[in-house]
């Protein structure tokens, strides 16, 4: 989400002409072009909400707004010239935030007919898609921070380095704009404010991830969920991979965390459920259900279990440019065995796939394999961290569910799968599925996609590419049929992501390696 400003009075034509542009486009560059030009001609206090538009999600986040407050919308006569500003938009936006309770239907009513009988044809059809969250326009934050780049003239490996430091593009949108390469390079690292964690790449065998690695650190791949730790004296601070504060449900690792002997560190680890002992890993399914709480229980103290793999501040002193091989012993030096990932230091395939057949006959995912002369890649997804399971899985984007038929009938099933293509700054649709549905499970997404719904075309229904999805497969084969040709072959549920966004989901060349 981005921090906002006042005084905005860029004419919202000028974000809906570029936003047209970029969606009218495949090509990365054009994309790249469009967006650079309109950040060029904006004032510095403007760009926060600029940026936040055309990536399609406003300053305020979500603000309860759905198909049945913008459906009449549709009735409204629209205007026929354009007088609205960014301003209005997001005042707008703001009194929609603020108007809820008893007896706020007709004043939200009201604020939605007012704005919209001010809105061009054009306008009118973008502000629907970026209320609800369906501006899927091919502009990423990964397309916006290669347009800051270029409208600043700063180098974009500088620009996506302060990005994930501050985990705000909008911020980092304007700082360039304003300062330059400078600018950018003093962006730094702070105790309390999460950072995007740095990512893996996928190996199909330890042998594979070394021989391109070397000789390497290679861990336990835990099935739990990511979480950042940040400590500053006393005060302890929980993040999850999508920087979402989760400090109060977990007080057990706030009180591991704060039994370290340091006045100020960031960790990088895994909450998992821990099985008959600390080392055997319970259903991940179980670990989410209890770390997706809002108010800790006091049943899931013995149950929940943290391990740190990573260090990237201790005391005073940043270690993202360190070493791995550094690193790994500071984090030796300060966190007890108990609540630190397992590992090897080996360039032996042999050794590390006995390795890897302990940790999964622990239960665990498979094992992590780390470069060890590898940096600290924060929000990247580098080939020095290669990950190795056994079975074939990917992290797809759910873009849309046909209704059941038969026992299935009344629940949204047959799910249709994309995988991000980051050239295009959009989502692929690489296959479908209704495997691996449980009852339960049935019902819980059908919930869930109702609440995300953007239209229907037959017995389909679209929604807003949220929710991330685990499938397993036998692999892919080339098909006409599917925009990136290329279709999954014998796909299944696994489980749902909740940890993760949908800017972390697979790659269409993830889904193509898998070609044989």
């Amino acid at each position: 989400m981005c921090e906002g400003s006042g005084g905005i009075s860029l004419p919202l034509a000028d974000v809906v002409a570029t936003s047209a542009a970029v969606s009218s486009t495949r090509a990365r560059s054009a994309k790249v072009a469009a967006l650079a030009d309109l950040l060029r001609r904006v004032p510095s206090e403007e760009l926060p909400i600029t940026v936040g538009f055309l990536v399609g999600a406003a300053r305020q986040g979500r603000v309860g707004v759905g198909w049945a407050l913008l459906g009449p919308t549709i009735d409204i006569v629209p205007a026929t010239a354009a007088t609205l500003t960014l301003a209005d938009v997001d005042g707008a936006i703001d009194e929609l935030e603020r108007t809820t309770g008893s007896g706020s239907a007709a004043a939200r009513r009201r604020i939605v007919d007012d704005l919209f009988g001010r809105a061009t044809a054009e306008e009118a059809d973008f502000l629907r898609r970026l209320l609800i969250g369906d501006l899927r326009q091919g502009a990423l934050e990964g397309v916006m921070a290669d347009a800051i780049a270029k409208a600043a003239g700063a180098p974009l490996t500088v620009v996506r380095r302060a990005a994930m430091l501050a985990g705000d593009l909008c911020r980092v949108a304007a700082v360039a704009l304003e300062g330059g390469e400078d600018a950018l390079r003093a962006i730094g690292l702070e105790v309390l404010r999460p950072v995007l964690p740095m990512l893996a790449a996928t190996s199909a065998t330890v042998a594979d991830a070394l021989d391109a690695n070397g000789t390497s650190s290679i861990e336990w791949k835990l099935d739990g969920a990511r979480v950042q730790a940040h400590r500053s004296g006393d005060e302890v601070r929980l993040f999850t991979r999508n920087l979402n504060d989760v400090t109060d449900r977990l007080p057990g690792v706030v009180g591991v965390v704060r039994a370290l002997r340091a006045s100020a560190v960031i960790l990088d680890g895994e909450v998992y459920g821990a099985a008959v002992s600390e080392d055997g890993a319970g259903p991940f399914q179980d670990t989410m259900s209890r770390f997706s709480r809002h108010e800790p229980d006091a049943a899931d103290e013995g149950r929940l279990h943290v391990r740190f793999f990573d260090i990237l501040h201790l005391d005073g002193v940043d270690l993202l440019d360190e070493p791995l091989e550094q690193r790994s012993q500071t984090l030796t030096r300060l966190v007890p065995d108990a609540n630190r990932v397992p590992g090897i230091l080996t360039a032996d395939a042999a050794e590390g796939q006995r390795f890897a057949d302990e940790a999964i006959a622990l239960g665990h995912e498979g094992v992590m394999v780390k470069a060890l002369g590898s940096s600290y890649e924060a929000g990247r997804r580098g080939s020095a961290w290669r990950k190795v399971k056994p079975v074939k899985t990917l992290d797809l984007v759910v873009l849309g569910a046909e209704w059941g038929h038969g026992r299935r009938q009344g629940w949204l099933s047959n799910l249709h799968l994309g995988a991000r293509d980051p050239e295009a700054g959009d989502f692929v649709m690489v296959g479908k599925t209704f495997k691996g549905l449980t009852d339960a499970l049935l019902t819980w997404q059908t919930d869930q996609f109702l609440a995300r719904e953007t239209h229907r075309e037959g017995i389909t229904v679209f929604v807003r590419p949220e929710l991330v999805v685990e499938i397993a497969l036998d692999g892919a084969q080339r098909s006409p049929r599917y925009p990136g040709g290329v279709a999954l072959r014998f796909a299944r549920v696994k489980r749902y992501r909740d940890d993760k966004s949908p800017s972390e989901a697979d790659t269409l060349d993830a889904v193509r390696a898998l070609l044989p």
